[in-house]
C-alpha cells in the first residue's frame, strides 16, 4: 500500500481516523471511530487521481446510492456519506472476519458451511434484486464472512440499476449502468456468458456468478480458468466445468445439480431467482447435509463488526 492519504487522528466530520485497512482501485479504507455514536466504523475515500477521475467518482457515488437503498443483514450497511476539504468519503459498518477468497486460502470449506454461505448469499441477492439492482461482480473477493459466520455482500461499484433501482442524481434520469452497451462488466471466470458477450445483465446473471462461487467453495478450484483472460472467457462461453465429485471430494448429487443449474449458459435454463436457489440448497440440506442453516427469508443473528466495500 502506498503512503496513505490520512493519518491516525485525522478527522473527517465526526469520524476520527485510527488506522488504514487497505487500498484498491476505488480508493482507500480506514478503521475509524464515530465520535457521535461511540462506535467503530470503516471509512472509504477516493484519493489522489481517483478523486478527479469522472468514472471512478461516478462509481463511488453509485455504490453509495445503491447500498443506501438496501437494508439487509447479508448486505454491507452504509452509515453515512460526506465531503471535507475536497475528500469524498463513505462510512460503512466495520466487520471482523475475512472474505470468501481468504477463507478458501486457509483450507477446504466444509460442505455444510458452503451450503450455509450459499443460502445467505441468496438471501442478500434476493433483497438486492427486489430493489431492481443487479450486482454484476459477485465473486469470492466480494463476499465477506464475519467471525460469527454471517455473510455480507460487498462492492456495488459495478451494479446495474433497473427501473426500480435508486437514481444517481436529482431528476431520476440516471437509473442506468456505468458502461456503454457492448462493454464487458464483471470479472473473468465469474461473469455470466451474457455479460461476457456484452449483453444486458439481469438477476439471472448474478445467479450464474453465485454458481461459480459455490463451485469454487465446494471443489477448491475455479469453475472456469485459462492461461489468459481471453482463454478464461472462452472456457466460460464454451465449456462445462468438471463434476465437483470427479475433481475434488464427493458432494451430494442434489447439491451438484443445484450448482450445475446455476451455471447453465442460457439464462432461461438457470434458476430464475435467488430465492429459488436458496430453496434448492435448503432441500439438499434437509436431504442429508447436516448444517445449522439459516432458513431462507429469515435472519436472526446479530450484525458483526468489520469489512469494506470495493477494496480488492
Amino acid at each position: 500500500m502506498s503512503e496513505p492519504l490520512l493519518a491516525s487522528g485525522d478527522r473527517l466530520g465526526p469520524y476520527r481516523v485510527d488506522s488504514p485497512l487497505g487500498a484498491g482501485g476505488m480508493g482507500e479504507v480506514y478503521r475509524a471511530f464515530d465520535t457521535r455514536l461511540g462506535r467503530p466504523v470503516a471509512v472509504k475515500i477516493l484519493s489522489g487521481r481517483r478523486a478527479h477521475d469522472a468514472d471512478r467518482l461516478h462509481r463511488f457515488e453509485q455504490e453509495t446510492r445503491v447500498v443506501a437503498s438496501l437494508s439487509h443483514a447479508n448486505v454491507l450497511a452504509l452509515h453515512d456519506v460526506g465531503s471535507q476539504d475536497g475528500v469524498d468519503y463513505a462510512v460503512f459498518e466495520l466487520l471482523e472476519g475475512q472474505t470468501l477468497r481468504q477463507r478458501m486460502e486457509s483450507g477446504p470449506v466444509p460442505i455444510s458451511k458452503a451450503v450455509d454461505y450459499g443460502v445467505q448469499m441468496c438471501q442478500g441477492l434476493a433483497a438486492v434484486h427486489a430493489r431492481g439492482i443487479v450486482h454484476r461482480d459477485l465473486k469470492p473477493d466480494n463476499v465477506f464472512v464475519t467471525r460469527s459466520g454471517q455473510v455480507k455482500i460487498l462492492d456495488f461499484g459495478l451494479a446495474k440499476l433497473g427501473s426500480r433501482g435508486p437514481g444517481l442524481l436529482e431528476g431520476g434520469s440516471d437509473a442506468r449502468t456505468l458502461t456503454e452497451p457492448g462493454l464487458l462488466v464483471g470479472t473473468c471466470g465469474y461473469m455470466a456468458p451474457e455479460q461476457a458477450r456484452g449483453r444486458p445483465a439481469d438477476a439471472r446473471s448474478d445467479i450464474f456468478s453465485l454458481g461459480a462461487v459455490l463451485y469454487e467453495l465446494l471443489s477448491g478450484r475455479r469453475a472456469f480458468t485459462g492461461q489468459t483472460p481471453a482463454d478464461t472467457l472462452a472456457a466460460l462461453l464454451t465449456q462445462d466445468p468438471p463434476d465437483i465429485s470427479a475433481i475434488s471430494r464427493p458432494v451430494p448429487r442434489g447439491l451438484e445439480r443445484v450448482v450445475r443449474r446455476c451455471l447453465e449458459r442460457s439464462p432461461e435454463e438457470r434458476f430464475q431467482s435467488a430465492r429459488d436457489v436458496a430453496f434448492g440448497l435448503q432441500a439438499v440440506s434437509e436431504a442429508g447435509v447436516s448444517s445449522p442453516l439459516r432458513r431462507a427469508g429469515t435472519v436472526t443473528w446479530p450484525v458483526a463488526l468489520l469489512a469494506l466495500a470495493g477494496v480488492a
